[in-house]
């Protein structure tokens, strides 16, 4: 128990990163998205081969299709993040973004029936009491981030259905045979597209090739890769809660990084946010499966 809750901290904190590297670099959003989800899906390919020879037999043409609309999903999620990210402050992209325990509960009772406890009702208003103090006062103060924030809230619902469908498919015999195809897909959608707005076959500068590698590595490979393992061994409802932490590493970071000094909301929020995470993980008896 202790070590899928370690891992799943470790792999939010991972995910926090995205937005410092998406900040910095200048590569158009559609084929930075192309980039981060086709060589993630380059990278991890050995152990979806290790995989496919360990399961022989387990596997086959219909768990693909499975993988087809989480992979659509994370695409659109991806680039529409990319936009929104660009516009708003870091800590302020993270938080909205992953405003996922509102729509989770409904989007796991429609795909898989997984009703949500009420010590997890509890902790998710106590989490999105801290969400709706930093937004408050993001509206109020900061009224030129709206469109940032605005396309931030559609990605988050894209998000939340990413995670949600991960839920549904966590019967696949190994979590790559899962996450490597739904990224091949998510890749594929994005270089496609990536031919109407950019020129892909155009390499960037080298600067821009060591944030590609970043982006890939942690908090694709290792981050987005935890969040479904996560999601196929612990509650979904609680697993989004603790998502909600990104916004905290993502605001410390854009303090140390990009001189966005955060306001006294942000610690307000933050520990709302800590303690309702503490009560999801911790209050839930059938939390683990």
């Amino acid at each position: 128990m202790f070590r899928k809750l370690s891992l799943l901290i470790f792999g939010v904190f991972a995910c926090s990163t995205a937005v410092i590297m998406i900040k910095v670099c200048t590569v158009h959003p559609v084929l930075l998205s192309a980039y981060r989800l086709g060589l993630a899906a380059l990278f991890l390919s050995p152990l979806l081969v290790r995989d496919l020879r360990r399961h022989r037999g387990q596997f086959g043409l219909a768990h693909l299709r499975r993988t087809l609309l989480p992979g659509l999903v994370l695409a659109a999620h991806i680039l529409s993040w990319i936009i929104g990210a660009r516009k708003t402050p870091a800590a302020n992209s993270s938080l909205i973004v992953n405003m996922v325990p509102i729509v989770m509960p409904f989007l796991l009772y429609a795909l898989i029936r997984e009703r949500v406890t009420r010590a997890e009702w509890i902790a998710t208003g106590l989490s999105l009491t801290g969400v709706a103090v930093l937004v408050g006062a993001d509206l109020n103060l900061s009224a030129k981030f709206f469109t940032g924030d605005v396309i931030c809230f559609g990605s988050m619902i894209l998000f939340a259905s990413y995670l949600a469908l991960g839920r549904r498919n966590r019967d696949f015999p190994s979590i790559w045979l899962y996450v490597v195809p739904v990224y091949f897909v998510g890749g594929v959608v994005c270089f496609t597209t990536s031919l109407f707005f950019a020129n892909p076959f155009v390499l960037p500068a080298r600067n821009e090739l060591v944030l590609i590698l970043g982006l890939v590595i942690v908090p694709t490979v290792i981050g987005h890769s935890i969040l479904n393992y996560s999601m196929k061994h612990i509650r979904g409802q609680a697993v989004s809660i603790a998502n909600l932490a990104q916004f905290i590493f993502a605001g410390i970071m854009g303090f140390l990084l990009l001189d966005e000094a955060p306001q006294w909301t942000f610690f307000f929020a933050c520990a709302l946010v800590v303690g309702g995470a503490l009560l999801a993980l911790r209050s839930t008896p059938d939390r683990l499966r």
